[in-house]
């Protein structure tokens, strides 16, 4: 007797239908594989289905013996369009036999081979339009290789030309299809009567799409037909083709369904594969590296040629590890082939599932692709490397599964297999490429296959190449020779008729605080006679100028670079033999102490390597430390001691005109006009709302949203919230300027500011694009004191940009605004204010619930930070973003992002037999409140896991014990086992007043864990990681008797792979 599958709950008749969200239907599959385990049992329109999500239970139905491929769910449905086609026959149909046999030659080595040059044709006009359209052409990446795809198995099997590169629109084929395999999709999740009774609109477009696909198929069919070819194409083999076995020949209805079946198949998917692929690559900045290194070094500047295609291992390897992690057909189906009802039940995992007479089993490659028993504990990362011919032919059995299986495994994949080989060559030979947003968070577009929703990218020529050069090398005018180091470069070009001496300045970012230091230094260049560009880092791959000065502006994250960072740093350390010779250049850098062992790291990495590959170095690196709370001033006292006095000495201009910094160029009238929003972030609608502390207690809050359509998350990631400042203190600078509250702005255009240039309410633009609570700065204090009218109070405040600078300004925050209000009598204008001031940054918060709960939803657990503000007269400093969360209310919106954390933490991928010790203190409780919940949601899903174990900091037990009812039933539900530690209560804590001690006192067990292969991770302030940090490396000497060097290195080595941490300020 094998083990109830489990299933979701569901409603009489109609089934499981709110398990599934039509819309998301990937993300609804893997939320049940993640909550119910191995399998999970499904009924649907009447149908029962099983899902399987390991790589054991793939590898059972592979068995051929056992199970054979049966169309179900929306392949199911697809039938009505393509019937018998290859892809949805069941295999006892007569004609896919026959089409089988009689069309494996027109996919054999000789045939794909001849087609190498019609896809080299249709490749080549890819590369034509992105060179045409220039680098500034945003790329709808998924858009333009689904013109090409479709294009190229048009061409190459069916001498056929759509010609979608020369459209605007869409052609209907593409059209049609899309919304036949959608809504394919949809038919299969509702009961069959409801396509004819409640969904009639959609139906009749269904048939529409029906048609015209057969109606394009037929006309392929009929062309050939009238003109005849001797060509050795699929549309022959269709026509004239004979099976070897019977000796019969397709019929024309099966020719149509067959023609159709590889216009979709031969397109759809190999689209999918090359958008992930470079959606991985520009994530990945170590392989995109590799990958162009190889086109480089085996195909250089001459024409790509079939001979090449067997010598690219690493691109190879990457297709492997891109249809791993993201199979863009994301399962297939099968069923017991026991044909007498005697032969049922039939078990399946080891005889522990019982599957049904005639139920479909669905395998979930995406989650099976992932599988930590096979690809280990990094599984979700990209790593070519494990995907290269020796490693790939070690993997077990039935492993690798994108193209199906056995005798119904796609009979196209040499095809595809090609043409992405080809299209990569062709790409990367030709252009440089950056992503649109270097946080992408990945999101479905889901028909039978998956691709990235809104993702794009930009594409610069490379080597000097412009769009007539590439013209002549793809159609073979070019010379064969490797790169030059020299092509290797893009041409450099000033811009003419420029009154000013050029400059770059390039930063790297994440929070967008290096950003705003590059306008700031921008700002500045404009005042010494240069005009400035200012573009992320990667923006500068094979483009460092050497005609102008070049300022790099970056921080470190963990040791790694910014996002838009780490495409520049991964070229920087491949260069060779002073590439960077005749470049002259600044580096300022970013950082916070409390991570010691990477402060700095990227700043002075990339600072060294441009002085090792020949460039000079103007002035000294700068640095700021974000613990000293006084980065924009840093940054200010760099730039007018060091910087400029270098840059004037080396290009001779102490003669150019420095020009007083008014600021901005604005006007006021007193018009309404709302208020533009930053990119990259998307609104959320508030649930709820509540306070988790008593009063008098340090106020710490939780909140709940309701997020945009298509975010996802794990559990560990941060949520990135664009704050409002709060209007009392807008109220105050409208106040301080005499302005009425509907005065509207207007910026002109061509100034070096971030803000949005026409008309805006004043209002909104304070409110929800600058940051008002900001320190002054040095130059700020002597701006403002050189306004003031009175000699004696503007030498008073002149005097604080010295030496007391520290003392009266830094460490009471006091910001410009606090300045203006001390200084009635300044006549600061509002334009040099605004210019003052940084743009909105977002602030991340750890997310504190678990997708498994609710994928639409997610928790944040933060402090409110509000407290007297040292400036005095009654003031209050509050944190912005937690004060603004702390105003809204249920229904309320707010703009956000989901920003993954470190890949190390996040919860083991082999939840069942890997330990989790997880220790906090205050809000840092937040991470593991998701972690947590997920265990608690699959234990009770009826999964067993590995122990876990919660060290948590607080004040005291009755006060500020956040969710304590909460972790108590999971405590006993044995999602975890949770150890206390009360500071002003130690007697309620086992004595323990700090949570290293508690973990001290419970270092046995922690040991214990440990030697069971457990993972630790630590969040809170930096005091407490590094508390939490010696009492580790305490116990391990204890443990071992080890000395103090071996320990550091020991917890070296752990670091980001078994120990995880975060820590913030």
């Amino acid at each position: 007797m094998g083990t109830e599958i489990p299933s979701p709950p569901g409603y009489p008749l109609l089934g499981n239908v709110n398990a599934l969200d039509p819309e998301n239907l990937l993300e609804s599959q893997l939320h049940l594989a993640d909550i119910y385990g191995p399998a999970y049992k499904l009924s649907l329109a009447g149908h029962t289905s099983i899902t399987i999500s390991t790589y054991e239970l793939l590898n059972e139905v592979c068995d051929e013996k056992r199970f054979g491929k049966e169309p179900s769910g929306a392949l199911l449905q697809v039938r009505n369009g393509v019937h018998d086609g290859l892809f949805t026959a069941f295999t006892f149909e007569e004609n896919w036999a026959l089409a089988h046999r009689i069309l494996m030659p027109a996919f054999g080595p000789f045939a794909i081979r001849d087609m190498f040059d019609e896809m080299h044709d249709i490749g080549s006009q890819l590369v034509s339009k992105w060179a045409r359209y220039g680098p500034r052409y945003k790329i709808p990446v998924t858009e333009d290789f689904t013109r090409l795809t479709l294009d190229s198995i048009a061409l190459c099997a069916m001498d056929t030309r759509f010609n979608s590169f020369y459209r605007e629109d869409t052609h209907p084929f593409v059209e049609a299809m899309q919304y036949f395999l959608k809504e394919s999709g949809a038919r299969s999740q509702r009961p069959e009567f409801a396509s004819n009774y409640i969904y009639r609109e959609a139906t009749r477009k269904y048939t529409e799409s029906i048609q015209l696909m057969r109606s394009v198929a037929k006309q392929v069919i009929d062309e050939r037909r009238a003109h005849p070819e001797d060509k050795k194409d699929l549309v022959n083999a269709f026509l004239y083709g004979k099976d070897p076995k019977t000796g019969k020949s397709l019929p024309d209805h099966n020719i149509i369904n067959n023609m159709i079946t590889f216009l979709i198949a031969g397109h759809e998917t190999t689209s999918g594969t090359l958008s992930w692929f470079f959606m991985l690559l520009l994530k990945n900045p170590a392989a995109y590296a590799k990958v162009q290194a190889e086109v480089d070094e085996v195909i250089g500047r001459g024409p790509v040629k079939f001979e090449h295609m067997s010598k690219i291992p690493y691109i190879n390897a990457c297709l492997r590890e891109t249809l791993r992690l993201y199979p863009t057909a994301t399962g297939f189906s099968v069923r017991a082939t026991a044909k007498e009802p005697h032969e049922y039940p039939v078990f399946i995992g080891k005889e522990k599932y019982e599957v049904g007479d005639g139920q479909p089993i669905r395998t979930l490659l995406f989650r099976i692709h992932r599988d930590p028993l096979v690809w280990g504990e990094d599984a979700e990362e990209f790593r070519p490397e494990r995907m290269l011919d020796e490693n790939f032919n070690k993997l077990p059995p039935n492993a690798w599964k994108p193209f199906g299986n056995g005798m119904r495994a796609c009979i196209g994949r040499p095809f595809a297999w090609q043409e992405s080989l080809l299209t990569i060559c062709l790409l990367f030979q030709n252009f440089n490429f950056r992503p649109d947003d270097p946080t992408y968070h990945v999101s479905f577009n889901q028909t039978l296959t998956i691709k990235p929703r809104g993702y794009y990218m930009y594409a610069t020529l490379r080597g000097g190449l412009d769009p007539i050069k590439v013209e002549s090398v793809l159609h073979g005018a070019g010379a064969e020779k490797p790169l030059s180091e020299k092509d290797k470069k893009v041409e450099e070009i000033a811009p003419p008729g420029t009154p000013k001496e050029p400059m770059t300045i390039l930063f790297g970012s994440n929070t967008g605080t290096c950003e705003s230091l590059a306008q700031s230094l921008a700002s500045m260049a404009d005042n010494h006679g240069y005009k400035a560009t200012v573009q992320a880092m990667d923006a500068a791959v094979n483009d460092v100028h050497k005609d102008q000065p070049t300022v790099l502006i970056t921080a470190s994250y963990e040791g790694e670079p910014p996002d838009n960072a780490a495409h520049f740093m991964e070229w920087l350390q491949s260069l060779k033999g002073g590439e960077l010779a005749g470049a002259k250049y600044s580096v300022f850098g970013c950082g916070h102490r409390d991570w010691q062992t990477t402060f700095q790291k990227i700043p002075t990495l990339a600072d060294n390597i441009f002085e090792e590959q020949g460039a000079k170095r103007l002035a000294p690196r700068g640095y700021a430390d974000a613990a000293n709370g006084d980065i924009f001033n840093d940054f200010d006292k760099w730039a007018d001691e060091k910087f400029w006095p270098a840059v004037i000495k080396e290009y001779g201009r102490e003669d150019a005109k420095i020009s007083e910094d008014t600021g901005l160029d604005v006007e006021i009238t007193t018009h309404t006009r709302s208020s533009n929003l930053r990119q990259n972030v998307n609104e959320a609608i508030v649930k709820d709302v509540k306070v988790l502390t008593t009063p008098g207690e340090p106020e710490k809050r939780h909140i709940e949203l309701q997020l945009p359509t298509d975010m996802t998350y794990r559990a560990g990631d941060y949520l990135a919230v664009l704050p409002i400042n709060h209007s009392n203190i807008v109220k105050r600078v409208m106040k301080r300027f005499g302005l009425a509250w509907d005065a509207v702005i207007t910026i002109k255009e061509g100034q070096n500011t971030v803000l949005p240039a026409g008309k805006m309410s004043l209002y909104a633009m304070l409110s929800a694009y600058v940051e008002l609570n900001q320190p002054a700065t040095v130059k700020n204090v002597a701006a403002i004191a050189s306004t003031i009218p009175d000699e004696a109070k503007r030498t008073a405040l002149s005097s604080l940009s010295g030496s007391a600078f520290t003392a009266a300004i830094t460490a009471k925050r006091l910001s410009p605004l606090d300045l203006l209000e001390a200084h009635p009598t300044a006549t600061l204008p509002l334009g040099a204010f605004l210019a003052m001031l940084p743009p909105m940054r977002v602030r991340q918060y750890s997310i504190s619930s678990s997708p498994l709960k609710d994928p639409t939803t997610c928790t944040l657990t933060y402090g409110v930070l509000d407290q007297e503000s040292l400036a005095g007269g009654g003031k209050r400093y509050v944190g912005i973003a937690s004060h603004f969360l702390s105003k809204l209310d249920k229904e309320d919106r707010i703009h956000v992002a989901v920003r993954q954390s470190h890949q190390a933490f996040h919860p083991p991928l082999d939840i069942q037999s890997i330990p989790m010790i997880m220790i906090c203190a205050g809000t840092g409780l937040a991470p593991f409140r998701g972690f947590v919940q997920e265990r608690a949601a699959q234990i009770e899903a009826g999964r067993t896991l590995a122990p876990a174990l919660l060290f948590i900091g607080c004040r005291h037990p009755e006060r500020d014990t956040l969710y304590a009812e909460e972790f108590a039933k999971w405590d006993a539900l044995g999602a975890v086992s949770l150890r206390y530690a009360y500071s002003k209560d130690p007697a309620s804590s086992e004595g323990c007043k700090y949570v290293q001690d508690r973990l001290w006192q419970d270092r046995e067990e922690v040991r214990g864990l440990w030697t069971k292969g457990a993972r630790i991770f630590v969040c809170g302030s930096g005091s407490v990681g590094d508390g939490i940090r010696d009492v580790i490396v305490k116990s391990w000497k204890e443990g071992t008797g080890k000395g103090d060097e071996e320990a550091e290195e020991w917890f070296k080595g752990i670091r980001n792979e078994r120990f995880a941490s975060d820590v913030f300020a």
